[in-house]
């Protein structure tokens, strides 16, 4: 500012031969010149500033260099594009890990790259921003599971999204194609940020030596060196690949595979008594044979239970246990022999149809196996009633002796909770909602999940409400 009004007092300084004339030259001038003097002043100030933002930048981007973190890199996308929006039901079941009760409502949700917005029925989210106090609900995506479920509720077309931080949210449409396009689009940007994290920690090593500080990259060889103390985040990254560290690792990994080598088998450990062989997550025709029967025990027992004091409750099979306690006796069921499900500990009786999903839902092979699964959803295609439960009848009597007397003695046990509908609200519908996917899924999951679902709840369906015809003596 005061090199311009030097320069332009120094420009109108009167010529010393016309002294006589120059003064009231000079100030008609200055009167009419005051304008251009702004606007030279304000032109002069607008190029020292673009001049003076050039080390500005270069000191942001050097800044940057030092710096480098995760964040940094993630943040350089644009994930502030909408890839989706529309409406759909949508209830939250968990906030931080702690239940909530579920409460369905219309949510207007709109799907960026990295997160999912819920919004009170607007059309026009950005508006309803406007409002003073309003903040929609926000799930980050990054790190969050989805998967379709049948036990959360009793709608149909539900699948569940669970975040890092332990929210859970339920969304649900009874429009199979809509439902199965918001699926496939949240399940797209999930896996995309989760290749998102792992490239970026597998080029992380290679943005920082592209760093044009020499110096810092250099103090990885120095450890003697004290950092300095704008230094120590990026620092934090780097040491993570210092020779040291490096040598450190291999030295761990040399130990532990000398371990694991050493370390006894999982055979010689069960003859030895240490390890008892699992009920849960093994295949059905192994735990009958370690208990040489063709029925699980932990089975007969969850079923007698149940029919002891559960047929009337409302919504058995439905409403969902506390999963602690549900865990719990999962572990009992592992590591003990005798089981009282009579106990106290147990009285809940939601647990225990809680823990008998889990048994059918952890199978390696589901309780309809894997080579029988088309067969099954080419049979109830079947438009003639009669020929098809023919068909359903042929296959399951080709199944294993293990699947044949564990479903025949699951679908009796089942039928009897149906038979109390109008107490416990649990139709032969509701039923196959629940267990249709629990019993009967498709080795590897393809596109046409949502009519999967559909046809495995009208087997289910079905074969309840034909028992005796399937199961029963040939009488046709």
């Amino acid at each position: 500012m005061e090199r311009s009004t030097t320069s332009d007092t120094a420009s109108e300084k009167p010529n010393p031969s016309h002294h006589s004339t120059g003064a009231v030259q000079m100030r008609i001038k200055n009167a009419n010149s005051h304008h251009d003097r702004l606007s030279q002043s304000k032109s002069m100030i607008l190029s020292e500033n673009m001049k003076v933002a050039e080390p500005v930048n270069r000191h942001r981007r050097n800044h940057s260099q030092h710096n480098l973190t995760l964040a940094d890199i993630i943040s350089t996308q644009d994930h502030t594009v909408v890839e989706k929006e529309g409406y759909l039901l949508k209830a939250k079941i968990a906030d931080g890990g702690k239940k909530l009760r579920k409460n369905w409502s219309t949510s207007w949700i709109v799907l960026t790259a990295r997160k999912m917005e819920f919004y009170k029925e607007s059309k026009q989210p950005a508006l309803a921003n406007l409002k003073p106090g309003y903040k929609p609900e926000c799930v980050d995506l990054c790190g969050a599971r989805i998967e379709w479920t049948s036990e959360k509720s009793s709608r149909k077309n539900v699948f569940q999204i669970t975040t890092v931080s332990g929210n859970e949210f339920l969304l649900q449409s009874d429009i199979d194609f809509l439902i199965l396009d918001w699926f496939h689009a949240i399940k797209n940007a999930i896996d995309r940020l989760q290749k998102e994290r792992s490239c970026t920690s597998r080029n992380l090593e290679f943005k920082l030596r592209r760093s044009s500080s020499i110096e810092l990259l250099n103090s990885l060889d120095t450890e003697s060196k004290e950092p300095k103390p704008e230094n120590r985040k990026s620092l934090i990254f780097r040491l993570n690949y210092s020779a040291s560290d490096t040598n450190d690792r291999n030295r761990v990994k040399s130990r532990l595979k000398k371990f694991i080598s050493r370390r006894p088998s999982l055979k010689t450990l069960q003859e030895k008594g240490l390890i008892k062989d699992q009920i849960f997550g093994s295949h059905l025709h192994l735990v009958c044979e370690h208990e040489k029967s063709t029925v699980p025990q932990f089975v007969r027992l969850c079923i007698k239970a149940v029919e002891r004091r559960g047929l009337d409750v409302d919504g058995i099979y439905r409403v969902s246990g506390n999963l602690a306690t549900i865990q719990k006796l999962r572990f009992v069921v592992n590591q003990e022999e005798k089981l009282n499900l009579d106990d106290s500990q147990w009285e809940d009786i939601h647990v225990v149809t809680g823990a008998l999903k889990m048994f059918f839902r952890e199978l390696p092979e589901p309780l309809f196996p894997y080579c029988f699964f088309e067969q099954f959803v080419e049979a109830i295609k079947i438009q003639d009633n009669a020929t098809r439960i023919k068909s359903i009848r042929r296959l399951v009597n080709k199944l294993p002796r293990p699947n044949y007397d564990t479903m025949k003695i699951l679908f009796e046990h089942l039928k009897k909770i149906a038979a109390k509908e109008s107490v416990n609200l649990m139709s032969t519908q509701s039923l196959g909602i629940v267990f249709g996917p629990t019993l009967l899924r498709p080795e590897k999951e393809t596109g046409n999940m949502a009519v999967h679902m559909l046809y495995q709840n009208q087997i289910v369906e079905l074969m309840l409400s034909e028992y005796s015809k399937i199961f029963g003596s040939e009488e046709d």
